[in-house]
């Protein structure tokens, strides 16, 4: 055994999922410079720090949703002069998937506007996961809520994880989301566990919460019986016609804070620095990095919203001396 396996073998053992919500709010209490130190320190137990995860996300079916999360553009509920496009061609997903690939990314991720897919919906969805997978690219797909047997039709497709975000705390959720509970967030989670499926779940910040819903969101996600293999943390997008447009935006300080104690409660997941990359300056994403963060999306387009442009994004890289993290033999 490697002196770095091993690290990484006595550091797992320190893995926990019966965290407090008293022991959750004293690490956002920590000052920053300490925050920063034991969360880069526990990073480098787990993970290279000079290696991000890419990935790239493809909406494959775009608007008309009839959730109303107020967050979001492709909602039926407003007006955001978005264009609805229906369900994507199998041939245009392979193509899109094999541009990531080329381009570095090693994990694809598909995401339709839907409550929950129907069995038709499902099948061509199912192909298309095949047919990323069959590319060598670990896939991912956000669709919405699904149940114990749609999860186990997409594992047996060759999907690798499920994306499905928690978004803020259960207390603070019913003010961005009606049509749907939290309880039904957490049975979709579950559902796609004991399906066998890795878990992509995270939150965005910016929504008006306060302190202490990031707290318990946090927490809710530490607490699950596992930990999600990918975090992403996004920052609003603040979008015109949404209710949300004008929500105040996020302190930097407080977004790294966000970053480091996911790092500390989390330490063998996949933080990704995720939507609302556009607005951030290098420092504060080079901070993100310090703290913990690990993954980004690559490319232009994340779903309907902007994402930096990859020669953006490879300058930044550059400049910090890290590089992309290769995709893992035996990683199906």
């Amino acid at each position: 055994m490697s002196l770095l396996t091993e690290s990484v073998s006595l550091a797992a053992q320190s893995i926990r999922t019966d965290w407090t919500h008293q022991e959750v709010a004293a690490l956002f209490d920590l000052p920053f410079n300490d925050l920063l130190f034991q969360a880069q320190t526990v990073h480098r137990q787990f993970f290279d720090p000079n290696q991000v995860q890419i990935s790239s996300l493809l909406s494959i079916k775009t608007g008309a949703c009839p959730e109303d999360c107020a967050y979001c553009p492709q909602s039926v509920h407003y007006q955001t002069d978005l264009d609805n496009e229906g369900l994507m061609a199998l041939p245009a997903v392979i193509s899109k998937a094999s541009e990531a690939r080329n381009n570095g990314a090693t994990r694809f991720c598909m995401g339709a506007a839907y409550r929950s897919p129907n069995s038709k919906q499902l099948e061509r969805i199912v192909a298309m996961v095949k047919a990323v997978h069959d590319l060598g690219m670990e896939t991912c797909a956000t669709l919405g809520m699904l149940d114990h047997q749609q999860a186990r039709q997409l594992k047996e497709a060759g999907l690798d994880y499920y994306n499905h975000n928690l978004d803020t705390s259960e207390a603070y959720y019913s003010e961005i989301i009606t049509t749907r509970t939290y309880q039904d967030r957490l049975d979709t989670l579950k559902a796609v566990r004991e399906a066998g499926l890795k878990v992509c779940c995270g939150g965005i910040l910016g929504m008006g919460e306060s302190r202490q819903d990031r707290v318990d969101m946090l927490h809710t996600m530490a607490t699950l019986p596992e930990h999600p293999g990918s975090v992403p943390i996004n920052q609003l997008i603040q979008v015109a016609g949404t209710p949300l447009e004008n929500a105040a935006e996020v302190v930097p300080i407080d977004f790294v804070t966000v970053i480091a104690v996911a790092r500390l409660l989390m330490p063998a997941s996949y933080i990704r620095l995720s939507a609302g990359r556009t607005e951030m300056s290098d420092e504060m994403q080079a901070l993100c990095f310090f703290a913990g963060a690990n993954s980004i999306f690559y490319g232009e387009r994340l779903l309907t919203m902007e994402n930096p442009d990859m020669d953006s994004d490879q300058l930044l890289l550059k400049k910090l001396g890290m590089k992309p993290e290769p995709l893992q033999a035996g990683s199906h």
